[in-house]
């Protein structure tokens, strides 16, 4: 798999590292247990379509929100997670 990052460009998946769904970019409100509960231990596993964050750990060190179909691993879109969190 191949994730061109918008950086640096085209780049093999070994470069980076994966975290897991782009929603730990949604924190729960502070002091809100049972969202702050769902944020760390409840996840969807999809098959299909996903947005999840990879870090460039090899290369730009930027996290990215990657979308992609996690059954085909083809890749829809990459985004700086800066400009998504916004």
């Amino acid at each position: 798999m191949r994730i061109n990052c918008p950086i640096c460009g085209d780049r093999d998946r070994r470069e980076f590292y994966y975290l897991g769904a782009a929603d730990y970019l949604n924190r729960p409100a502070e002091g809100d247990l049972d969202g702050i509960h769902k944020y760390l231990h409840i996840r969807e596993n999809p098959a299909g379509v996903t947005k999840d964050l990879w870090h460039h750990e090899s290369g730009c060190s930027s996290w990215l929100v990657v979308e992609r179909n996690a059954t085909t691993h083809e890749i829809h879109s990459v985004t700086l997670a800066s400009e998504v969190a916004k």
